[in-house]
């Protein structure tokens, strides 16, 4: 870790956009210890079990048929941040184009700097990441003729931050491993289940960052974006409650307690960076899946992927019954 070199970097971004992504990249790095991956061969494999016994698990549960995706790593921090430097650029590219700025440099280095901070603060954070790779073009998302080019989706696995965090909560290293690694492949069978999921979401993100562009607030395709998501996030959490093969209210607590117990340097940078948000559409999302199942069972449950009509609205997501009487089984 160099934050001596992670500040030049910052101070010296250059380019014609409000972001030079090639600063954040090596200004984050440089921020950030990329931490030990030194994997025994016990630890090796057991990624490829957990990731495979929770592809089975899961399709057994949902009633749903999926594939894992092609690219499936264990990282350290460093290669986290390179994966994820793609993504955050193709999401704000927008912004760089359409920007004004009276002080253009200053904001280039402005903007830099915050880039930097979310990046390096999510790359000590992140355990495992389930990658869509939304707004992708070209090679990115493979030949547009249902082959493949290139992987379409990837699984990641930030292996010295399971480490840390398991150490921190005094749980099992293999233990916590598998829980994220059941999460993780939740979301794997969210979007192979729904092939439409992916440009769903892509249209509200690009809407809504249009109009951020254009100096606008696009408030419906933020709801539409935030109610996706929540889904998402509540039928991830409905699977892993019905899937994972152990009792774990021990680690969600100890999980929630840590989250509680974090500084308010950290828990300002949850919520700038819309964490706190992500949280809640964890919970308001299993709300709603727990009602849905309890009536028809999780394959019932699992009738909301079928198409972009039978996704909850807002309303309903407060009020399941109504979806319920909606969406035929």
């Amino acid at each position: 870790m160099n934050l001596l070199r992670s500040v030049r970097a910052v101070t010296e971004a250059s380019g014609d956009g409000l972001i030079d992504w090639a600063a954040v990249t090596e200004a984050a790095r440089a921020a950030t210890d990329a931490g030990d991956l030194t994997l025994t061969a016990d630890e090796r494999s057991g990624y490829a079990a957990d990731v495979r016994d929770a592809r089975t698990r899961v399709r057994e549960v949902a009633g749903v048929s999926f594939d894992l995706p092609d690219t499936i790593e264990v990282q350290h921090r460093h290669h986290w941040i390179d994966a994820n430097i793609a993504t955050f650029e193709r999401i704000m590219g927008t912004l760089d184009i359409k920007g004004r700025t009276l002080a253009p440099g200053l904001a280039r280095v402005a903007n830099t700097g915050s880039m930097t901070v979310a990046l390096a603060f999510l790359a000590n954070n992140v355990l495992g990441q389930y990658d869509p790779l939304l707004l992708a073009e070209g090679d990115d998302r493979g030949a547009g003729d249902g082959s493949s080019d290139a992987d379409d989706h990837a699984l990641y696995f930030v292996h010295p931050n399971i480490q840390r965090v398991a150490e921190e909560l005094d749980v099992s290293h293999a233990r916590f491993r598998r829980w994220i690694a059941f999460h993780e492949v939740t979301h794997a069978a969210e979007f192979g289940a729904a092939p439409w999921l992916s440009d769903h979401l892509e249209a509200r993100m690009e809407r809504a960052v249009d109009a951020l562009g254009e100096g606008s607030l696009d408030r419906e395709a933020f709801r539409e974006l935030d109610a996706a998501m929540t889904a998402v996030e509540g039928y991830a959490e409905l699977l892993m409650d019905r899937a994972f093969d152990d009792e774990y209210a021990d680690l969600r607590e100890k999980v929630e307690a840590r989250r509680r117990g974090r500084g308010p340097v950290s828990q300002l940078v949850r919520r700038l960076l819309g964490l706190g948000m992500k949280r809640r559409q964890y919970e308001r999302g299993k709300a709603f899946f727990e009602t849905v199942a309890d009536a028809r069972g999780v394959e019932g449950a699992s009738v909301v992927w079928d198409r972009p009509e039978n996704l909850p609205t807002n309303a309903e997501l407060d009020t399941p019954e109504q979806w319920l009487d909606r969406v035929p089984e």
